[in-house]
């Protein structure tokens, strides 16, 4: 997920995640996390909305937005044509003017085809316009490699996007994890830019993201 001016700015300050400990943990995947905090953010502020291929009938290509549709309509979670240059272009000129865009890519892939609209409209507005004009935009959608997909679908753009001055990178990985009962609570947010310890060693430090993070604990259980 990659955020431009994270739509956070009036979000209580209060909710947090322990980097370092896991209590009373419970099974959550990806999809329903992110499913969640999409329909928590469509319900906390009407500015939120919903943009992307196949995200409202069909509830996303992979269902991230479950239900989303059928609670919020045609204005908040809006179907578009496979032109990943036009709709970015619109969630930018939409942020521009106080909405809350979130704009997902089927893969990151498919980001190539906006990446002005995402590098030179979203990121670099803020610091062009001497911070006058804000860009709350959030950008998302799967990254990487899976299994049987095509040479199109595979590519991880993490590197890309992550040396880009004004975006903020958030990637998850796609797998079932352990979490905090506070994680379910309405009231919560992940901080940017923090990592999550996932075992404390004395002798080598590994760091990942993404499925790396289940080979490097995969590597200090073998050492």
């Amino acid at each position: 997920m990659f955020l431009s001016r994270w739509i956070g700015s009036s979000i209580s300050q209060s909710r947090g995640l322990s980097s370092s400990s896991v209590l009373n943990a419970k099974a959550l995947t990806v999809r329903d996390a992110l499913n969640s905090a999409l329909n928590e953010e469509l319900e906390r502020d009407d500015r939120v909305f919903l943009m992307g291929e196949e995200v409202a009938q069909y509830d996303g290509a992979y269902k991230i937005s479950r239900d989303l549709w059928k609670k919020y309509g045609d204005k908040r979670i809006i179907d578009t044509p496979i032109t990943e240059m036009g709709f970015a272009g619109i969630g930018v000129g939409a942020a521009f003017h106080g909405l809350r865009p979130v704009i997902e890519f089927m893969t990151f892939n498919f980001a190539m085809q906006a990446i002005d609209q995402i590098i030179n409209s979203a990121a670099k507005t803020l610091y062009m316009s001497a911070g006058s004009v804000n860009v709350p935009i959030v950008f998302r959608g799967p990254n990487g490699c899976a299994a049987g997909v095509g040479a199109q679908h595979s590519q991880c753009y993490a590197a890309w996007y992550a040396h880009c001055p004004g975006l903020k990178n958030e990637l998850l990985y796609g797998v079932s994890f352990d979490v905090e009962d506070s994680v379910l609570s309405p009231d919560f947010v992940v901080p940017i830019g923090k990592a999550k310890i996932m075992k404390e060693g004395t002798d080598v430090t590994l760091v990942a993201h993404s499925i790396g993070v289940k080979f490097c604990v995969e590597a200090s259980e073998a050492l």
